[in-house]
């Protein structure tokens, strides 16, 4: 039996504690990430439990990521997930990445003068679905320490090169003198079929005489390498991540593999704090033949920590929606993963490239390569682009040889530039640049080669989007009114915000309408729907509404015949509208409603009520139809407001109770402006991100001077 050594404990203050509070709360994996000081990236600065290399899709966090100890940091408050179907629930990203076993908790470091950082702590299979009180309080009492010892520490730059974090090796349940361990190898020696042991790493400590003999390898190549390094059979990805699962989820796992030609082969893995004991049996099923190893200069293995942090990186992709929404990804959690200091990305757009995103670039060297052809060979993106290979840059010198100047134009060291190719169509390039030299690892390549053809899918997939998205606003602008008219005696405010769900169209629809010198016409409506079907309907029932308006038609005409055209075209679509013809001499307003949400009057006095006019039928649902009239008197210096569903829709809140709080935000707004009172109107609308419903509002506001004549 030939025995290794693996790594010591690290004794510095942060590292101390991050081990009390594992021995405390009973967490097998630990960290303790810090923030940067002069950006919103996470360090991950010190851990235990796992190697480093099972983190490193976390090693630097966007303080905006949605995972989960940028979730603590960010919010400040703990974040608990109880097991592998909360972690899909809550953070699929992170579940796609680490699909194991175990529960965690995130916590924020934080002190007098702001957030410091994080605590992470895993826990093995079969913890509870929730933390216990003492590990509670174990963990608020480790933070305190944490945010305490940090208070006395500089932070990390973020501008620098990350370093790697400190991995800390709990301490040895116990030591043996040389008898017992002569004892404890005899032990070992006389189990059946052979043992050997892993570090946290990976790496074979100790091998039996029985191990080496099923394993067909030399004792001598076996020790202080990795099995599915140092044995060809076993680089299969599945093997390795069978250890990868035992190791976070501290869960005895198994696997059967084939040793050539025909040797099947059981292996037995228990992992601890420490490591993994590993038993290889014999198996006693024949799984028949496996397909021949290729030969060794064919392939590189693909490692399963590869195929996971691609897979985390992936998974954030498919969040994005708009070219934008790729941008600021690559930026804001992409750039930080990989340490980079700068980016570029681009796209080409009739054989030049445009630039869509920098980060961390001067002016200058954004513009130097802004609209370059395709055909120049002054620009690593273009090359890169030319032959659709990735090029990689490790010191100034390197980029100089190929592109004099560059490093001083740009004032980075190294460079990844990553052409993104889709169905071999080139869409665009990604620069990831570098302020120092760096080496990059034909792991780190492979890594950053897939990770170019799923930012290039994103992106092509994103600019189709846009595109779609264009179309349908240009198709909005055509159908609303470019501007209003001016009105004598009224000032008008109109808005429109679409809908954030769908493709940010629909049937909401407004106008206003010179009837002849002494008359105006108000209408709003709504089509249902959030579609091109529902904009081109609209735009229908606005031509329709304002032809039969203009033609001279009493309101309740002209919805009569707005709704005997839409029944004979029948497009399937139901319309609400309410039309109000006002006499500019008399203020005298007469309304009518197709199923519409009542009109509201803010008085002089700003008492708002709520207006009744008898509803009606929705277009478009019984040709024969009638509508009733209502008339009302605008006093000098009072305001109706014209409104669609979508601005007072709330699910599981009554109609009635919506339209009377909007009365009361009416009612309590200061005397403003019409333009300046429908955007407070609509302040709580403007950044919900979840708008299921498009929303029009039109406020026309009696000025006070001007003569009535009431009669």
């Amino acid at each position: 039996m030939t025995g290794g050594t693996g790594p010591g404990p690290v004794g510095d203050p942060v590292g101390r504690a991050l081990l009390c509070a594992m021995r405390e709360t009973g967490a097998s994996v630990g960290g303790v990430y810090v923030l940067a000081a002069d950006a919103p990236v996470l360090q991950l600065t010190v851990m235990s439990g796992v190697p480093a290399p099972f983190l490193a899709p976390w090693d630097r966090v966007a303080l905006a990521a949605p995972i989960p100890v940028a979730v603590a940091a960010r919010e400040r408050r703990l974040v608990w997930v109880g097991g592998p179907q909360q972690l899909a629930r809550d953070f699929p990203r992170t579940a796609v990445a680490v699909p194991y076993d175990f529960s965690l908790a995130a916590a924020p470091v934080s002190g007098p003068t702001g957030s410091r950082g994080a605590l992470l702590l895993l826990w093995p299979a079969g913890h509870g679905h929730r933390l216990s009180v003492a590990e509670r309080e174990a963990m608020t009492a480790a933070c305190e320490r944490l945010a305490a010892l940090l208070a006395q520490l500089p932070r990390p730059d973020g501008s620098d090169p990350p370093a790697a974090p400190r991995v800390l090796t709990p301490p040895p349940v116990r030591t043996v003198g040389p008898a017992e361990a002569q004892a404890a190898a005899d032990y070992l020696e006389r189990l059946p079929g052979g043992c050997c042991a892993l570090d946290l790493e990976g790496r074979i400590t100790l091998v039996t005489k029985g191990a080496v003999e099923l394993l067909g390898e030399q004792a001598g190549r076996l020790i202080g390498a990795r099995p599915w390094e140092v044995l060809p059979w076993l680089r299969d990805p599945a093997f390795e991540d069978r250890y990868r699962a035992a190791v976070i989820s501290r869960r005895p796992a198994s696997f059967t593999a084939s040793r050539p030609p025909h040797h099947w082969l059981t292996f037995r893995l228990f992992p601890d704090g420490r490591g993994l004991s590993v038993w290889i049996t014999p198996s006693d099923k024949d799984y028949g033949p496996v397909a021949p190893e290729p030969a060794l200069a064919e392939v590189m293995p693909v490692r399963a920590g590869q195929i996971y942090h691609v897979l985390h990186l992936a998974a954030a992709l498919t969040e994005a929606v708009g070219t934008q929404d790729v941008v600021a990804l690559v930026a804001d959690q992409i750039v930080p993963a990989f340490g980079a200091q700068g980016m570029l990305m681009y796209v080409t757009e009739a054989g030049r490239l445009r630039t869509i995103g920098h980060r961390g670039y001067p002016a200058e060297a954004v513009a130097a390569f802004e609209g370059v052809a395709l055909s120049a060979a002054n620009s690593p993106a273009v090359h890169a682009l030319g032959t659709g290979e990735p090029s990689f840059f490790s010191s100034p010198e390197e980029i100089e040889r190929d592109y004099p100047g560059l490093p001083r134009l740009t004032g980075k060291a190294a460079r990844a530039v990553l052409p993104l190719i889709v169905s071999g169509r080139p869409v665009g390039c990604c620069i990831l640049s570098y302020t120092r030299p760096r080496t990059f690892s034909l792991e780190e390549r492979q890594v950053l080669t897939s990770l170019a053809g799923l930012i290039a899918q994103a992106l092509d997939r994103a600019r189709l989007y846009d595109a779609k998205q264009q179309l349908a606003h240009d198709l909005q602008a055509g159908l609303l009114p470019h501007g209003l008219p001016p009105v004598p005696g009224f000032a008008v405010a109109a808005r429109y915000l679409p809908s954030t769900h769908g493709m940010d169209i629909g049937g909401d629809f407004y106008d206003l309408i010179r009837l002849d010198e002494d008359s105006v016409a108000a209408v709003i409506g709504d089509v249902q729907g959030h579609n091109a079907a529902a904009a081109a309907l609209m735009g229908q029932v606005r031509t329709a509404v304002r032809a039969y308006a203009t033609a001279g038609a009493a309101p309740d005409e002209v919805l009569a015949r707005t709704n005997r055209l839409l029944t004979d075209l029948d497009p399937g679509l139901f319309t609400s509208c309410l039309y109000v013809q006002i006499d500019l001499r008399t203020r005298r307003a007469r309304l009518a409603g197709a199923g519409h949400p009542p009109p509201l009057l803010r008085h002089p006095d700003r008492h708002t009520t709520v207006l009744h006019v008898p509803p009606g039928l929705l277009l478009g649902i019984e040709p024969g139809a009638r509508y009733s009239t209502t008339e009302i008197t605008l006093p000098r210096q009072s305001v109706l407001a014209l409104y669609t569903d979508g601005l007072i829709e709330t699910p599981g809140v009554d109609p009635d109770r919506s339209v009377a709080d909007l009365a009361t935000r009416l009612n309590d707004a200061p005397p403003l402006s019409p333009d300046r009172l429908a955007d407070a109107l609509l302040e709580n609308r403007h950044g919900d991100p979840d708008r299921r419903d498009d929303v029009a509002l039109m406020l026309l506001a009696a000025l006070p001077g001007g003569p009535v004549t009431h009669g």
